[in-house]
């Protein structure tokens, strides 16, 4: 069990600097910051980009792994993120991990950034997947999908680990399910809502047995380093309220997300 730290860009850089830095001496294994343009309810705060906390954070510390959760194609394109993600995989000497997801349907982000509504959310998050996959371990790469195109994009000096850094695919359906089953090193969850702690634990389960049968359907159910992460804050219960509630997520993450065949 690995246990990882959510930092909000909100933060100048000299707290942002010592954060990031605690976050690392107290022990942690990995630290996060949300890809988004803003969040709801701090709208009106302070708030950077993830590219430029990301970039802070990887010249803050030295063993932390450190990545977005999640950047999505509401926001990013895929050629210039992937220019951007191999920038940031050199200025943490390739500590980097890519969270990614589908994006939200509605929200600030979209209406900010005047995001036209995808024909499809999930076949443009596979082919942002999958292209960005491209985009990192081949060079001068040229591609007409239905929602991007690339002529002769070149990626060097490519990622500091070969082929390219990790994937770590945000889903809960079937279908984004199955596209971290085939693109990703990892999967991350929030479980679903519930009004109960309970239930949402059920969720959380429910969710890594999709996982677990997905992995299976895709040929790699003896794949052992595939990481499976569970981003708590769709709990209907703080997790880090209290050391005591803490510890006891963490046991109950152990069990939920551990699936016996």
């Amino acid at each position: 069990m690995r246990i990882g730290l959510t930092i909000l860009p909100e933060h100048p850089k000299a707290a942002a600097r010592d954060i990031w830095a605690q976050v690392e001496e107290a022990g942690f294994d990995h630290g996060w910051t949300f890809d988004h343009i803003g969040w709801e309810g701090l709208l009106d705060e302070p708030w950077y980009g993830a590219v430029s906390t990301l970039s802070l954070a990887a010249l803050s510390t030295t063993r932390l792994e450190i990545g977005p959760l999640v950047g999505n194609p509401n926001v990013r394109g895929p050629v210039a993120f992937a220019r951007e993600l191999i920038g940031l995989d050199e200025l943490s000497d390739g500590r980097l991990t890519l969270g990614v997801g589908a994006g939200a349907a509605t929200g600030y982000d979209v209406d900010a950034a005047d995001a036209p509504p995808p024909r499809s959310r999930m076949r443009r998050f596979r082919e942002f997947v999958e292209f960005l996959d491209r985009l990192l371990t081949e060079d001068r790469v040229s591609y007409t999908g239905e929602y991007y195109t690339a002529l002769d994009a070149r990626h060097a000096p490519g990622c500091r680990r070969r082929p390219r850094l990790p994937f770590l695919v945000a889903a809960n359906g079937v279908r984004s399910v199955t596209l971290a089953a085939r693109q990703g090193q990892g999967w991350v969850t929030i479980g679903g809502m519930a009004d109960t702690l309970d239930d949402w634990w059920h969720l959380v389960t429910a969710a890594s047995e999709r996982m677990t049968t997905a992995l299976e359907q895709a040929g790699r159910a003896d794949d052992t380093d595939f990481r499976r992460v569970l981003q708590t804050d769709a709990a209907p219960v703080l997790s880090i309220q209290s050391a005591e509630c803490f510890a006891d997520f963490v046991g109950l993450a152990v069990v939920s997300l551990t699936v016996y065949r």
